[in-house]
This record gives structure tokens, sequence and C-alpha cells, in this order.
């Protein structure tokens, strides 16, 4: 097992170093002393974990429906949004090979879709089509091939119809994917952690975003796991848990650390380590995921996300430097007679490593943000390569079968954390530094005027997707593209 530095914990999250501090309060908020739901009522609970699913003889077929209604937070109803009346939705569990078909109803007053986010899968028809319009009041059956030799891992699935996404999944339309490992990995319990933030004004709806909160991109009051504030989990000495980390925030970067427990990173978003890394701390930009083990030691501990400075909007509307509040997310106790401990994680399979392919081609994608000239009118100008998005253009054709070199350039003040659907990739240099171990993620953080290169093996699926940033009020104001494999 590979120990790591805390430097490296904050490479294999994608975030450059330069770009992270702490909070200056000194202590842990669950939220700002404004919100409605201060009192607290109902936190401090047992975790509770969402609904599950799972896949039987090669299929796994289920109805989601997403509306608004009333769900029950820190003790309180609030009218949010829901797949299936659950917050989060329902976990689903598939494994390499299999089918997964999704009936999706929308329920909701305006159009919504389903994006499978991190599966690679084909971007054509009913899969993981992202030009597929779902009505209000419509229904659409969505199946997906999962390949054989797919990665295990956890991902997840939430709406991705351009211009609403930020509101639907900040309003609660979020759920986990598991696609299980073939031989397992020996754990005493396993729990989904789906972390989320909301902001509840007085009426007991979701808080609409100001466009400074969208220029910045919003965060909210209260940061939630599987829809609890700062749960309560337990354990015994010697127990080995399996954590699947979702941080499925709209532009929130959680910087998670759990004190005086031995953590244990199988890997970020698809991408698996060689080897099981020993860390004191991760980060994972909006969009990202963990595959964790923790292994119990006696004592209570508080998992926390610490505060992360993600630049400043400043320069465009005066605003001050856009930085989380530092939260308790949860609590573990470990308590109790000492179990028999496990034996470390074997080393596991991984992609193949791209840094010696023949690089078919170079390009550069830069990101930027300005004043004016947005989607709608906006007051935001949020772009790559100086263009918004535009669902009739295609802005990047690549051959299929290819290994690209992508330089990602971040000209603006804030960070962006670039997400491309159906490929995952290979992060190969970050900050002028060449990455030395196996980085594969589907999620790419970019920090504020610095340059990440990844590069990306356009194979098994063609045609049309999309690849943007994952702070999703940027991706509604157009820091999106179009991308296809032909």
């Amino acid at each position: 097992m590979v120990d790591i530095s805390r430097r490296n914990a904050l490479i294999l999250g994608g975030v450059g170093i330069g770009a992270v501090s702490v909070g200056g309060t000194g202590f842990f908020l669950n939220q700002r002393l404004e919100s409605p739901l201060q009192s607290g009522v109902g936190a401090g609970k047992a975790l509770v974990l969402p609904t599950e699913v799972r896949s039987s003889s090669g299929v796994l077929t289920v109805a989601l429906e997403s509306s608004s209604r009333q769900v029950s937070i820190v003790g309180r109803d609030v009218r949010a949004l829901s797949y299936n009346g659950g917050f989060p939705g329902p976990t689903l569990r598939v494994r390499a090979g299999d089918i997964l078909n999704v009936s999706l109803h929308n329920g909701l007053t305006e159009p919504s879709n389903l994006h499978v986010h991190g599966l690679h899968v084909s971007p054509e028809n009913n899969s993981d089509n992202m030009f597929v319009t779902i009505d209000a009041g419509n229904s659409f059956d969505y199946q997906y091939e999962i390949p054989a030799d797919h990665p295990p891992g956890v991902y997840w699935y939430h709406p991705h119809h351009h211009g609403l996404v930020a509101d639907q999944v900040f309003g609660g339309l979020y759920g986990a994917i598991i696609v299980e490992d073939a031989a397992e990995i020996p754990a005493t319990r396993e729990r989904v952690r789906v972390v989320s933030d909301i902001t509840v004004d007085s009426s007991g709806t979701v808080a609409a975003a100001s466009t400074m909160e969208k220029m910045s991109g919003r965060e909210g009051e209260l940061v939630l796991v599987n829809g609890q504030l700062t749960p309560m989990l337990s354990a015994r000495p010697g127990e080995r848990e399996r954590w699947w980390v979702i941080n499925a925030c709209t532009s929130r970067y959680l910087r998670l650390q759990l004190d005086g427990q031995q953590l244990t990173l199988l890997g970020i978003d698809s991408g698996r380590f060689e080897s099981a890394r020993d860390v004191d701390e991760i980060v994972l930009a909006p969009g990202n995921r963990a595959d964790l083990l923790v292994t119990a030691r006696t004592g209570t501990s508080t998992l926390r996300a610490l505060g992360y400075d993600r630049g400043s909007s400043g320069g465009m509307m005066g605003g001050s430097t856009s930085s989380s509040d530092a939260v308790a997310l949860a609590t573990f106790a470990v308590a109790g007679a000492d179990t028999v401990g496990f034996s470390e994680v074997p080393d596991q399979l991984v992609p193949n490593d791209l840094r010696s392919a023949t690089v078919t081609a170079r390009r550069e994608l830069v990101f930027a943000m300005g004043m004016g000239g947005g989607m709608s009118g906006s007051m935001m100008n949020a772009t790559i390569n100086d263009r918004t998005f535009d669902a009739a253009r295609v802005d990047t054709g690549v051959q299929f079968g290819s290994v690209e070199e992508w330089t990602l350039t971040n000209t603006s003040t804030l960070d962006h954390p670039l997400h491309l659907h159906v490929w995952p990739m290979q992060i190969t240099e970050q900050g002028g530094q060449p990455v030395d171990s196996l980085i594969w993620q589907d999620v790419v953080n970019i920090p504020a005027g610095s340059t990440v290169k990844v590069r990306i093996a356009f194979n098994d699926f063609s045609r049309k997707t999309v690849y943007h940033c994952h702070i999703l009020d940027h991706e509604d104001a157009g820091m999106m593209g179009i991308i296809q494999a032909l």
C-alpha cells in the first residue's frame, strides 16, 4: 500500500495546490446564521442510506419520476425536487456487462432529461444522449449497455437539460450509480454518501440564485449527506467500511478530512489507482467521486469539508473571494471490542497509460469569464475558446479510435472543473509539472490562471456528446461545447 503526501492527495483530487486555503473562522459551520433552518432540528440522527436497486441476471430495470414535492430536511418540510420521493434518489447497482433500463417520467413543470455521469456508454439514441428533451409530463425510456470491461466504482445520475441543470440539481435531483467490482474488496459494510448543498428560504422552498451567485457558482447554506445534516455513523475498532462519496454540489468543492481514522483511497471518479493509497485528505471538485476505505480506530471523529478557495469573481462584478465555509458533514463514533483486522487491498486493474501512446492531435481549450453577451442576455459571459454553447454547432471534431492531448487553460479568476462525457481523461501535467502516476478522471479541475494537460482515447463509442464546466451555473451560462467522434 502506497503512502501519499498531502500535496499528492490534492493533485489526485484534480486540484492545484496554490488554490487551497483553510477558512479563517477557526470553527466549522453547518449553515449561515440567517438560514431559516438554523435551529438544526433533526440534525445528528443516524445516517440513512438511499433506497437501493440491484441488477439481476445482467439487467436492471427501474422507473424514475422527477417531481416537486415536500421532503424532510433537518426535520422541516421543504418543497424540493426529488426522484421517486427520495432525497437523494435511489442507488442503482450494476455490474460490467449489464444492461441498465431507466424509464424516466418528467413530473416537473419544465423540460428535463437524464445524464449517467461518468459511465463509459454510448452517447447516441436512447443511451447517454444529451440532446434528448423530455417535456413536462412526458416520459422517455433510456437503455445503457455497460461494456464488459467497464471500470468498477461510483458514478451518479442527474438532469442535463441546458439552461436548467443548476436549478434542477440544486433542487435535489441526483442519485448514485455503483458499478460493482468483479472480485470483491472485503469490507465490514458499504455506505453511499451523496454530499449536496441547498438553500431554503423562509417559505420552505429552495431559494433562487442571485446574479452574483450564478457568476461565482452558487453554494447552499446547508451541506447535507444523503439529505441529512451532520448524520451519525458508528463502528467497532478494526472494522473496515467502504465509502462511496459523491460531490453532487452545484459549485462547492469538498476538501474532506476525517481526523483519527485510517483513510485508504482506491480511486477518484472511474480511475482506480495501481495500488490503494493512504491519504489524510481528499479534494473533490463538483462532480468528482471518491472510492474510499475507512479502517475504524477507537474514538469519535468528525468528517469535515475544510475551507477551499476556488478563486474570485471580483474582476467581473466587484465580488469578494469565493470560498466555501468549512463544515462538519458527519460524526463517526468508534467504540467497543476490537474486531479482526483486514488484509491490505490487493493491487488493482487500471486503464492503459496513454503517456506512451501515439498522439494524433493536440488542441487547446481556453476557459474564460467576463461581463455581457451570455446566454439569453445574461450579464455573465462564460466561454470555451471564446464561444458560448450552441446546440446547432459542433465545436470539436475528433477521429474515432484516436488519442488526443488537450491543453486546458483557465484565464479566469475562478477554478473551472472540466467534465467530458463518455471518455475519461488521463491527467499528464499540472501547472507545468508532469504527473508521474496514473490518474484517470472524468472531472478535471483547472485552477484559476493555470494550465492542465490531459490525454483522451476516443474509443468504443462515436457520435456527439458534450464537455463543460461542472460548476453548473457556468455550464448553464454557456461554458459547454459539443464534441463529435467520427
